[in-house]
């Protein structure tokens, strides 16, 4: 393993803040190997930064009525500072909408097209006539081939995970206008990646058969066998990167092909802010590149993007891929769209000074292998039960019993052979298991010894041997303020304010991690430690109570905003269909029905004749809003009396979410009497 880690955490969407399912999935367990490699002292590049040239972007402005430039302002500065607030410790963090960005993705581009690695076609795209643009890949949506997900997206099904095109979609439809797309030529550049089956088969499916999850490895496995397709690296859009080619207007190079390249240009940023040469990262075999990523980046970062770097020829090749499976919100899978989600920032101010609450709690429940959960109760266990009651409970024992009976200073003692034991063996756990990406096993060696030092302080009794034996007493303490100091250094890849505040509390400095592992104390006899101070405090059933109040409102919400349609009715014959007389009419007079709040009495031009017709409509409508309105009427329907008003036949009619009616109408005028088929 090299000496140089280049780690990279996968560029957030700026269409809106993060949430837990981002943090656990990529953000937390990158920022806790990066702060790792820095305590083995190894010549660490953390980068990341936003992902501004996104389908989702240009979704939400449209959606938001400004531009996208408006939207990925709004947002970049969001999760840049959610990021900074929980600790997520990047040496630069940048943006893809950037003037360097984009000359540093059009030279990429450049070198391909100069070296012949793409090759020029001519294919059907999907256009939408009414809005007059050609279809993203995120534009489409249909049904998935693979799962039958009548909600999958013409590039990703994000319900099994199948890579798609959009011409596999069944029943495709487009976003910006929900009509059905129609195919149109376009000329694009493709990258061949059917041509790097061969290199990809050698460096991942021989190369890193024992070295990567399996969950990455099995991916990579499933689409090689399958086979490569070329891939288009530029698209017809007015929002990205433009082809840097003289026929190329109205083309901005593909997202996947700009996103990851932002890696290079914001290690450039940052290596000529701090006096680095960023090739050393990046272009050098004695350097680890890391991508951090969720399961949903595997395909881009495993083949697209070592593709891309394999054809440029001058780029090293990721060591490893910890991609992380999804992190699902109290058994309901995460939604952004349905604000369904715990949001960071808003996490941030509702528990001040509790960052590191979260960072544990997502470790512990880490997506590592397979989806996991996050509840709100087991979050409130985790920092009663574990962070109060194990952690911090012995290290204020611990501070507390010294300044009581050694006013602060840390009594003559002899290390025990035990305690040391136990020392080196959570740091050298920790140390196994994070080169491993195993965060959740190194966080529970750091908790194991949390818990020895527990039962340690419960067998030794301090303060009752202080009377009896005052050398066992101290003796005693001398060895859990080892432990404590241990556990003071050891928490801060995963919990670094509360580090940061032990090693003020026990007078510290921060050591590197080799330091520790050959030291015999972690704190000398004779060192005067500062105030003892509550660690962390219990969180209330109220506080969690109004979290899950919170979380049955947006669920409430998404009932209204998202009805479920009711189950359909029994099955007609074709023959009883064909006997229902639908037309179109147009109410030519309203008024309401004496002692009938619901009731409004019309009278309709059906264009076979003028009739009166009674409809429970009054709650929706004013008479004033129907007179003129165009609208379908069930004409062959038997009349029958309302009210004693005979009513002969009925208006078609829809219920929104707020549950008000709406006249089911024709899309454009049309004369009376038509025939609805």
């Amino acid at each position: 393993m090299s000496d140089r880690k280049m780690i990279t955490a996968a560029l957030p969407y700026a269409n809106g803040p993060v949430h837990i399912g981002h943090l656990a999935g990529v953000y937390i367990p990158a920022d806790v190997y990066a702060r790792f490699q820095r305590r083995l002292g190894k010549d660490v590049a953390f980068i990341c930064g936003s992902d501004e040239h996104g389908i989702p972007i240009t979704i939400r402005a449209k959606k938001e009525g400004v531009t996208p430039q408006d939207i990925v302002d709004q947002y970049h500065e969001v999760i840049k500072k959610s990021f900074s607030d929980l600790g997520i410790s990047f040496d630069e963090y940048s943006r893809t909408t950037s003037k360097k960005h984009h000359e540093v993705s059009q030279d990429f581009f450049k070198t391909l097209y100069d070296k012949n690695k793409f090759t020029e076609e001519v294919s059907e795209q999907y256009f939408d006539e009414k809005a007059g643009e050609f279809l993203a890949d995120r534009y489409i949506v249909g049904t998935c081939p693979k799962c039958s997900n009548e909600g999958a997206y013409g590039d990703q099904c994000e319900k099994c995970g199948a890579t798609l095109s959009p011409a596999e979609l069944i029943n495709p439809k487009s976003m910006l206008s929900g009509n059905v797309p129609v195919l149109k030529e376009t000329k694009n550049w493709y990258l061949p990646l059917n041509e790097y089956e061969d290199f990809l088969n050698e460096w991942i499916i021989e190369g890193h058969k024992d070295d990567w999850k399996p969950n990455v490895y099995g991916q990579v496995k499933s689409w090689l066998t399958d086979g490569l397709k070329p891939r288009a690296m530029t698209r017809d859009l007015n929002w990205g990167v433009p082809v840097p080619l003289p026929d190329a207007d109205g083309k901005v190079l593909y997202v996947w092909f700009d996103a990851p390249i932002g890696y290079i240009t914001f290690t450039q940023e940052w290596a000529e802010k701090n006096g680095k040469d960023w090739k050393d990262y990046w272009q050098n075999e004695n350097s680890d590149l890391i991508h951090f990523i969720g399961k949903d980046n595997i395909v881009f970062h495993c083949i697209i993007f070592p593709a891309m770097m394999k054809a440029h020829g001058n780029y090293i090749m990721p060591a490893n891929v910890p991609a992380f499976e999804f992190l699902n919100l109290e058994n309901e899978k995460i939604s952004t769209s349905r604000n369904w989600a715990v949001w960071a920032h808003e996490y941030v101010q509702e528990f001040p000074g509790q960052q590191d609450v979260l960072r544990y709690a997502l470790l512990s429940s880490a997506p590592e292998t397979k989806d996991n959960n996050f509840t709100w109760k087991d979050f409130q266990t985790k920092n009663n039960s574990e962070l109060v009651g194990i952690f911090g409970n012995f290290i204020n024992r611990v501070a507390v019993l010294i300044h009581k009976y050694y006013n602060g200073i840390i009594p003559d003692g002899k290390l025990g052979e035990t305690e040391q034991q136990e020392i080196k063996k959570a740091g050298s756990e920790i140390e196994t298991y994070l080169e491993k990406f195993e965060f959740r096993n190194s966080l529970t060696a750091l908790m194991n010894l949390a818990r020895y030092g527990n039962q340690f302080l419960q067998i030794e009794e301090p303060w009752k041997t202080i009377k009896e034996n005052p050398e066992k007493a101290a003796n005693s303490l001398f060895n859990a303020a080892q432990i404590a100091v241990a556990l003071a250094q050891f928490c801060e890849p995963f919990m670094p304010f509360s580090s940061e505040k032990l090693l003020t509390m026990f007078n510290c400095d921060q050591q590197k991690w080799e330091d520790l592992m050959n030291r015999d104390l972690m704190i000398e006899s004779g060192h005067q430690i500062n105030e003892a101070g509550l660690l962390f405090s219990k969180i209330e059933d109220e506080t969690i109570d109004f979290q899950i109040q919170k979380l049955e409102q947006t669920k409430e919400s998404n009932k209204k905003t998202n009805p479920k349609a009711n189950p359909m009715k029994d099955e007609i014959q074709f023959d009883d269909f064909t006997k229902i007389d639908l037309r179109t009419a147009t109410i030519l007079t309203a008024e309401k029905v004496e002692k009938a709040d619901k009731l409004l009495k019309f009278t309709v031009d059906t264009g076979v004749d003028v009739r009166t017709v009674v409809s429970g409509v009054a709650e929706s409508f004013t008479p004033e809003e129907c007179v003129g309105k165009q609208v379908m009427i069930l004409l062959n329907l038997a009349p029958r009396k309302i009210r004693g008003i005979e009513s002969q036949g009925m208006l078609l009619l829809a219920t929104k979410p707020d549950g008000k009616l709406t006249f089911v109408t024709p899309e454009n005028e049309v004369e009376n009497g038509v025939e609805v088929s």
